[in-house]
């Protein structure tokens, strides 16, 4: 009898210490801002999912049914660039597609029905191993950061890009023409770069320099610290002058500097034009030498603007002719908000 009462001692005694272990473990990593999950998410293989360069697109919330805007631009790079494979980087995706079924799920089964389109599940540990961004990761707070999803995502494409090379899109740019791998920046205004289409081959020197200057003068509270800010400050080292304008279309030490037109034809101050009436021909026009269009999606958050079907509108037109399936898929059958 007492050697019974003693093994139910030990039994008890060792699921207290089970217990105990699972809370502290659970304590430390809600005190490291980390989940249980991302402690193994350093060992995460990218190996296998990323083979070549390509076009790559990052989706930093946990969202597993990307907005419309989202599958649009990755659905028109695919189509604009069906030699390449583009990358779909998505935060709260598993690495199983069979979790994600049709119909209770749309975008995900639409979006991995596209022969070049690869989604890949985005764990942050792994990706930023080995670089600069390690330990910033490491002791950010994100529950302290005003602007989290958004200086993660600057983040993320700098490390995407320092290690697999290619081009970075924003979710909010559709692609209307093909684009090549080579070194540019675009600039958003006369003076001023932005980080919203990126290209580089990897390992470059470039990039490095935004990962350590990130990290150096990281500011969460700053809009656009991280992320235009930090492109103009080493595009300014990087071509040794504060004056950017005057590089416009040109090249600087290897990297070209592309002008507005080629991704920000509209500025972000007009960003409302997308979601006006226009003429096809007046789109034809206006966008000829447009790479990508950025729909600054950012200015429309509380705004509710949406791809209303049959409206006429820039933003109508553009998933019709670019991402003809997102159209009448997502957006025909009831409306989204972008």
């Amino acid at each position: 009898m007492k050697r019974l009462h003693k093994g139910y001692l030990v039994a008890l005694l060792l699921v207290i210490c089970i217990v105990l272990y699972l809370q502290s473990t659970f304590i430390y990593c809600f005190l490291q801002r980390c989940s249980l999950k991302d402690k193994y998410d350093a060992d995460f293989d990218y190996s296998s999912l990323i083979t070549d360069p390509g076009i790559m697109f990052v989706q930093t919330t946990n969202e597993v049914e990307p907005t419309p805007l989202a599958v649009c631009a990755v659905e028109s790079a695919a189509r604009e660039n069906p030699d390449k494979p583009v990358y779909y980087f998505m935060k709260g995706l598993s690495g199983n597609l069979s979790q994600y079924p049709f119909p209770q799920y749309v975008a995900a089964p639409m979006l991995s029905s596209i022969k070049n389109v690869v989604l890949v599940p985005l764990r942050l540990k792994a990706l930023f191993q080995n670089t600069p961004l390690s330990f910033w990761y490491q002791q950010v707070n994100p529950y302290r950061q005003q602007y989290w999803i958004h200086v993660l995502s600057d983040a993320c494409r700098l490390a995407v890009l320092w290690k697999y090379g290619g081009i970075y899109l924003d979710t909010d740019i559709i692609s209307l023409k093909p684009l090549q791998f080579t070194n540019f920046i675009c600039a958003e205004g006369y003076m001023t770069a932005n980080g919203a289409a990126l290209g580089f081959q990897d390992h470059h020197q470039f990039m490095w320099d935004c990962m350590e200057d990130y990290v150096i003068n990281y500011n969460g509270q700053i809009w656009g610290q991280q992320g235009p800010h930090l492109i103009s400050r080493v595009l300014k080292h990087w071509c040794q002058s504060d004056n950017l304008g005057k590089f416009l279309d040109l090249q600087c030490n290897g990297i070209s500097y592309l002008s507005p037109r080629y991704f920000y034809p509209i500025k972000y101050t007009e960003w409302q034009r997308f979601f006006q009436p226009w003429n096809k021909n007046d789109i034809e026009s206006f966008f000829s030498d447009t790479k990508g269009v950025h729909i600054w999606n950012f200015k429309n958050v509380g705004q509710q603007k949406r791809v209303v079907a049959g409206s006429g509108t820039l933003i109508e037109n553009l998933f019709i002719k670019y991402c003809p399936t997102t159209y009448k898929v997502l957006v025909k059958r009831s409306s989204f908000i972008q």
